[in-house]
């Protein structure tokens, strides 16, 4: 029962509490940055507010995932206008430019300096920027995670930028703001949402806390994701949803992640591929995969309960077995329509190369069982078909 939690300063949750940037912003009184994806409907909605608030405030529209480049730019530009708090509104490639941001507004240097795997991985030695982080997607639980997943080009391969002290200040989920996302986003975001709740679960970092986050995000998604993909209007499915990509950050932050995240991370930065495509394949091989070989190796009950009772939750079956989970995921990322991954020009020759990268992927830590070479290339031949 020893743990410790992470969370932001506040959590703020329902629909129409986008009404409440402004009211905080006004309270902190200080040129602020906002980042912002682009042709968001509620975008001019907060920069109206902003401006009747008369807050001054420096917008920066971004698109794709931050790139070390891109991190600059809006360092630089923040600097150059004296911005010392940050808001970010978008998906959570836009909330993790902001977090990136507000990191390296307090601490000196460059975001290579503090980057892990391929950076020299200095701490950060100050707490980030004050930040409202306000998601637009249900996936990714960025608005309370410790990290910044940032695309380095050159080596093909996406790293942190990670600190305790990047959690935003207040993250301010909306579930109204995801109603105009497309099926096929609403798709990809939320089959990572519902890895962040079950890797977690089942991952050597699990702790009591982290527990309750997975199991309500896990049947929230069960429940709320094919009918939001259904019909981006239905309010409760988006709420749903909303609470689930908030469980899954909560759980993450504070349990760490699996396989997936550890293949996908790799994978992302070879391929041009969504994010939430990538874990939606590897999810149910992982799943099985890794029940296997620990049942195998060990024999471990107690971690083999937790992947069975996955499996009930998801299907809503007190006498789900595991392969029962594994059949449920397969099925949902094809009622999806989610593609395999020889669709983004991944094939049997990249194994090799994914498997040595992805070993050392801060995110196969938390697995719960170290899974051989050869287990993790079986891992990648199935999802790539």
């Amino acid at each position: 029962m020893n743990f410790s939690l992470l969370t932001p300063a506040k959590i703020i949750f329902g629909e129409d509490s986008i009404l409440q940037v402004a009211p905080i912003l006004k309270q902190w009184d200080q040129n602020v940055l906002f980042v912002a994806g682009l042709n968001h409907p509620f975008f001019s909605q907060v920069c109206d507010s902003l401006n009747q608030a008369k807050i001054t405030h420096f917008v920066q529209q971004v698109s794709g995932e931050p790139t070390l480049n891109s991190i600059r730019k809006l360092v630089y530009f923040a600097k150059e206008n004296q911005c010392e708090v940050v808001l970010a509104l978008g998906g959570g490639s836009v909330l993790d430019s902001g977090k990136a941001v507000s990191a390296l507004l307090t601490n000196d240097g460059d975001v290579l300096d503090y980057l892990e795997v391929v950076g020299a991985g200095k701490a950060l030695q100050n707490p980030a920027a004050k930040m409202i982080a306000v998601p637009t997607t249900a996936g990714t639980g960025s608005e309370v995670t410790k990290n910044a997943v940032i695309l380095v080009e050159d080596k093909q391969v996406k790293v942190s930028l990670r600190s305790e002290g990047m959690i935003p200040t207040v993250a301010l989920i909306d579930p109204s703001l995801t109603v105009s996302l497309p099926a096929k986003i609403t798709a990809s975001t939320g089959m990572d949402a519902l890895t962040q709740v079950i890797e977690p679960f089942v991952s050597i970092k699990a702790n009591p806390m982290t527990d309750l986050f997975c199991e309500s995000g896990i049947k929230s998604v069960s429940k709320a994701l094919l009918t939001a993909y259904k019909d981006g209007t239905d309010l409760s499915a988006r709420n749903g949803m909303a609470w689930a990509s908030l469980m899954g950050g909560l759980a993450l932050a504070n349990a760490g992640l699996g396989a997936v995240h550890g293949f996908a991370a790799v994978i992302g930065g070879m391929f041009d591929a969504p994010h939430g495509d990538i874990c939606a394949r590897l999810l149910p091989v992982v799943f099985e995969v890794n029940a296997r070989e620990l049942e195998k190796s060990s024999g471990n009950h107690e971690i083999l309960t937790r992947f069975q009772q996955v499996s009930e939750w998801l299907t809503g079956d007190q006498n789900a077995t595991i392969l029962s989970g594994v059949n449920f995921l397969k099925q949902l990322a094809e009622d999806l329509k989610i593609p395999a991954l020889s669709n983004f020009g991944m094939n049997r020759q990249h194994v090799e190369e994914v498997v040595e990268k992805a070993k050392k992927a801060s995110s196969m830590k938390g697995n719960p069982i170290q899974l051989s070479d050869e287990a993790l290339k079986e891992i990648l031949l199935k999802a790539i078909e």
